[in-house]
């Protein structure tokens, strides 16, 4: 495998590679017989920890019924269901297979619809790794142009470079530049993280989601919130419907099926039906695949309020204790987010409002601490953000919080920070 490994993405985590022999709970084994407390959650998804039974037994009894038709089932009847029951912006939805995939199958359609070519994304935000929307995903900043009219970057060698011509890159969280931009007319879509968890997790301002949806509307603009994050992890109906603002069109993965390769394009039933009867192309070989299928209809079944209270006391009391310990030992640091899926940024001293603030921590320093914390048994992501599970419990915490404060404790010794 090239780098020892079959994406980007986990290159570089320190010490790498790792390779692990099973996961249960919150817990990941490796094949040195090391037990870690997992805070990637497999990067995200797995809402319901590793292995969850309900899980392993609809993936089992579905597997006997067999595994691809290249036709319809009644179980991703099922799960559809499921998801436009959830989700508000949902009128109408359909599978696909990554998060990647189904940003592509959004922004067409709202190409489709307006009639127009661009797209508006902000800095920071990470929808999915092809040519037309790997830009400014973490830009340097002097490459990166001034804050209220930044310069698109782009991510990977290999790309092409006239995509940014199809694209308008502004910063987040600043409603002023949106409705200015978008009254020229000529966006066929604003895309975005509904609250920014691929870098950090940042909330919108006050009024920000509700000011673009109006600027949106507005202007015949298709908004497009992407939840392959968010989606099922903030709430059962994701970011929308924790903030109470409804996107044109969603985009989800990741927590839909707890570590099964499904993602969704959900929306107005005009917009999607254009998929049906308005010429516009979507397709996928594994698209709603049986077993993806069952997990995807067990994980949503198991997303109960007792399950999201679960998390909000784990997750709130995690991020109380890492800010005593980084206050007590005078370590400047800003733990911000959700109770779902929270952010630390050493070296901040307020939480961020959009990618350039979150520029500014010390990333070196915190890749000791995740590198500390994982000979302490502890894995966290290096990019800050910490995933729970409705697995974490107070004793997990607990050893989670000793780990840290250790770890702390031994760099503050040696000046790392």
């Amino acid at each position: 495998m090239s780098g020892g490994v079959n994406s980007n993405f986990r290159l570089n985590i320190s010490p790498t590679p790792l390779v692990f022999e099973r996961g249960e709970g919150a817990y990941l084994y490796d094949v040195d017989g090391n037990k870690l407390i997992d805070y990637y959650l497999g990067m995200g998804p797995m809402i319901l920890g590793h292995k969850p039974q309900a899980l392993v037994d609809a993936v089992k009894s579905q597997i006997d019924s067999g595994i691809l038709f290249a036709g319809q089932t009644a179980i991703e009847a099922e799960a559809a269901r499921l998801v436009c029951e959830l989700v508000p912006s949902a009128e109408r939805m359909r599978f696909g297979s990554s998060g990647s995939e189904v940003d592509q199958a959004a922004m067409r359609l709202a190409r489709a619809a307006t009639g127009r070519t661009k797209v508006l994304k902000f800095e920071g935000h990470y929808h999915g790794w092809f040519d037309n929307v790997l830009w400014s995903t973490a830009p340097a900043l002097d490459a990166a142009g001034p804050a209220d009219a930044p310069v698109p970057v782009i991510g990977s060698k290999g790309q092409l470079k006239d995509t940014a011509d199809t694209l308008v890159v502004l910063p987040w969280n600043n409603l002023e530049l949106l409705t200015a931009r978008l009254a020229e007319g000529d966006i066929a879509a604003v895309i975005m993280e509904a609250a920014m968890c691929n870098q950090g997790a940042v909330h919108p301002l006050p009024g920000y989601l509700e000011g673009v949806r109006e600027a949106c509307t507005k202007t015949g603009t298709i908004l497009i919130f992407d939840e392959v994050i968010t989606g099922f992890r903030l709430a059962p109906g994701g970011a929308q419907e924790l903030f109470g603002v409804t996107p044109d069109l969603s985009t989800f993965g990741k927590a839909i099926a707890n570590g099964f390769p499904v993602a969704a394009i959900a929306g107005r039933a005009d917009l999607m039906d254009m998929f049906t009867s308005g010429g516009v192309v979507h397709g996928g070989t594994y698209n709603a695949q049986p077993i993806a299928m069952a997990a995807t209809a067990a994980t949503l079944k198991s997303l109960t309020p007792a399950l999201y209270k679960k998390i909000g006391v784990a997750g709130t009391a995690l991020q109380d204790g890492f800010r005593e310990i980084f206050a007590s030992a005078g370590v400047a640091a800003s733990v911000v987010g959700f109770p779902q899926v929270f952010h630390v940024a050493l070296g901040l001293d307020k939480p961020a409002r959009d990618f350039r603030d979150l520029a500014k921590m010390n990333r070196p320093a915190y890749i000791a601490l995740t590198t500390a914390l994982m000979y302490r048994g502890v894995r966290a992501l290096e990019r800050g953000a910490w995933f729970l599970s409705s697995e974490h419990d107070a004793g997990v915490i607990n050893d989670t919080l000793a780990a840290m404060r250790d770890a702390v404790r031994e760099l503050k010794a040696k000046g790392t920070l």
